[in-house]
């Protein structure tokens, strides 16, 4: 039984041209209105539209970058760049929304007269900007951490841009400026919790931690379940990228004649049930003695 390798970049290349298109005009807009309507949720959307931009630059880089060949020095090629980009977006995210989470809790103090109707039209436009590309980012976000990282970003930006408006309408009709500052706080606490579970992610997935989904024990059980296999050692399970799973192990086998059918057992047990089809794994007759300091 054969497997055939899929190592392809997803094509996210012109959505993401689109979308930081989206988000640079968005950003001036914001930034200019925002300032003259005195408006901390208007000033923090255009904040976060403008970490969206760098976030979606890094990950057009990085997306050019997983898509290099391997070489004799970056043997995996740089598929683990996914991870590094992801979890470099996921601290700016934390920063910015800290930050504003800061300002609006300030602000509950001292709320400003905010110039509602600019408020408004201005929010219903970033809304509309940062919901298109928000869709447009949406399927290329399933399956890959570094553009996860960057769709959370124009989520972030699509949330704040709905509470923007939100805020306007409920200062138009009630006169509480300290809306607008609550409403960013509410938005930042929101976030705080997604942005968490991403920069968790990636440091597993940086630290070689066993993918979610994937029982480590479980694969254990199986792999010493084959017949003929005796002793397992040396089992890791981990991620090259979010579409690439790997593993590597040593099974030792009472049987010489039997190593070539525990071989083949393994690799399609490990395919057939977890998906994992790049394999490592070395099966040796279990009277031959090997040095490894490291084995687990």
């Amino acid at each position: 039984m054969t497997h055939k390798h899929i190592h392809e970049t997803p094509k996210t290349f012109s959505g993401l041209i689109i979308a930081i298109g989206i988000n640079i005009v968005i950003t001036v807009f914001e930034i200019i209105l925002g300032i003259m309507a005195n408006s901390l949720a208007l000033i923090s959307d255009a904040a976060h539209n403008l970490t969206d931009i760098g976030s979606m630059v890094l990950g057009y880089v990085t997306e050019k970058m997983v898509a290099c060949p391997a070489n004799d020095k970056k043997t995996y090629g740089y598929k683990k760049m996914e991870f590094v980009t992801a979890f470099v977006n996921g601290l700016i995210l934390l920063l910015v929304t800290s930050y504003i989470l800061y300002e609006g809790i300030t602000r509950l103090f001292t709320a400003p007269e905010v110039m509602s109707g600019t408020m408004f039209y201005v929010g219903l436009i970033a809304l509309l900007g940062n919901t298109v590309a928000t869709w447009i980012l949406t399927k290329s976000s399933k399956n890959n951490t570094n553009m996860q990282a960057v769709w959370l970003h124009s989520l972030q930006d699509a949330l704040s841009s709905l509470g923007v408006v939100m805020g306007a309408v409920i200062i138009k009709f009630t006169g509480w400026n300290i809306v607008d500052p609550i409403i960013s706080i509410l938005i930042a606490v929101f976030l705080i919790k997604s942005i968490y579970h991403l920069i968790k992610r990636t440091v597993d997935a940086l630290l070689d931690s066993v993918p979610e989904g994937i029982d480590y024990e479980e694969v254990k059980r199986d792999l010493l379940q084959i017949k003929g296999v005796v002793k397992l050692n040396d089992l890791h399970i981990w991620l090259e990228s979010s579409r690439l799973p790997m593993l590597s192990v040593h099974l030792q086998v009472k049987q010489l004649g039997d190593l070539e059918r525990v071989f083949q057992e393994a690799k399609n047990l490990l395919f057939d049930k977890y998906h994992i089809e790049h394999t490592t794994v070395q099966v040796i007759p279990v009277d031959i003695r090997t040095k490894c300091k490291h084995c687990n």
